[in-house]
This record gives C-alpha cells, structure tokens and sequence, in this order.
C-alpha cells in the first residue's frame, strides 16, 4: 500500500483523469472529508505538491479555485494506478455519479468575459477535451450583452463551431 499522502495524490489525480471537467477545491474537499480519509490541510498539501511537481494545474475562475489533470500526471498516474485499490476507485466513481460531474469523453465547452484596459469587454472561450484545449479564442464586444450573448451561445454551440472551422481552415 502506498504511503497516504501518495496515496491521497493518486487518488486526485485519478478523479481528474475521470472527469470531463475541472474539478474545484470544494467538490474534491467534500470528497476526502465526507469519506473521511484525510484532513484538509493534507489535501491542500497535497494539491500542493501536486501542482509544484506539475502534475495538476490550478485555475481561479470568479474566486474559485478549478484543478485539471496535466500530461505528466496523467503519465504518472498510468504508472502508479495500481496503488489505488478498487473500492476506492469505486467510491470515486460513485462519487461521480451522484454529483452529476460529466465523466470523460466528450468534450467540455467554457466561456467567461472580462472588462478589457480600453474599458471593452472580451469574451474567452474555450472547447476541452480531457481539460486539453482543443480551441482557445478571445473575442472583443462592444457591451456587456454580447459578451454574455456570446457566451451563453458557446456553450450550447462550441461543438459545431469548432468543427465548421477546422472544415474551413482545412480548405
């Protein structure tokens, strides 16, 4: 069995691996405090040194914190997945489930806007699959209603935008 901090590391990057989408610090927290298998400030550390190593990345979204599984950690994890015995994978798995959390394999849409320097709005969106952007596009708008147009609209169409533009850009 490994040592429960590399356990606790594993099991996190496990859930990661599993989800479509970011996971933020409280659906994580409520995880390993509702089963009881670690303290918070254990599971900070080790979302700590899971970031430090590069195996997570975090990101801060309207002051909340969002975690995705890297490359590295996803190799990490393929090598030590083994170290996770099967009914935690299954509680993770149920955990999953009953909180509606998309498991991975489509990809996931997000959009977001922020006032610019010139006092404009630009809309960020986003289309991820396994939290890998697979399109990254800023727009400016004029006003704050077509930013949230555009972003409302994103995430309903995102799949059919990227894919009429990678079939006109490969013309």
């Amino acid at each position: 069995m490994a040592e429960p901090l590399t356990l606790y590391k594993l099991m996190i990057l496990y859930m990661l691996d599993q989800t479509e989408v970011d996971l933020t610090n409280t659906l994580l927290s409520d995880f390993f405090l509702g089963k009881d298998y670690t303290t918070y400030f254990t599971l900070q550390e080790a979302l700590h040194e899971l970031d430090e190593a590069q195996f997570i990345r975090q990101e801060a979204s309207h002051n909340n914190i969002q975690y995705n599984i890297t490359p590295a950690g996803r190799e990490s994890l393929h090598f030590f997945d083994n170290k996770i015995n099967s009914s935690i994978k299954a509680e993770i798995q149920q955990y999953i489930t009953d909180h509606s959390i998309p498991i991975a394999a489509t990809a996931s849409a997000m959009a977001d806007y922020y006032i610019t320097p010139e006092k404009k709005y630009a809309v960020h969106c986003q289309l991820r699959e396994k939290s890998i952007p697979q399109l990254d596009l800023t727009l400016n708008v004029m006003n704050k209603e077509q930013a949230e147009a555009i972003c409302t609209n994103w995430k309903e169409q995102a799949d059919e935008i990227y894919m009429m533009l990678f079939d006109r850009l490969l013309k």
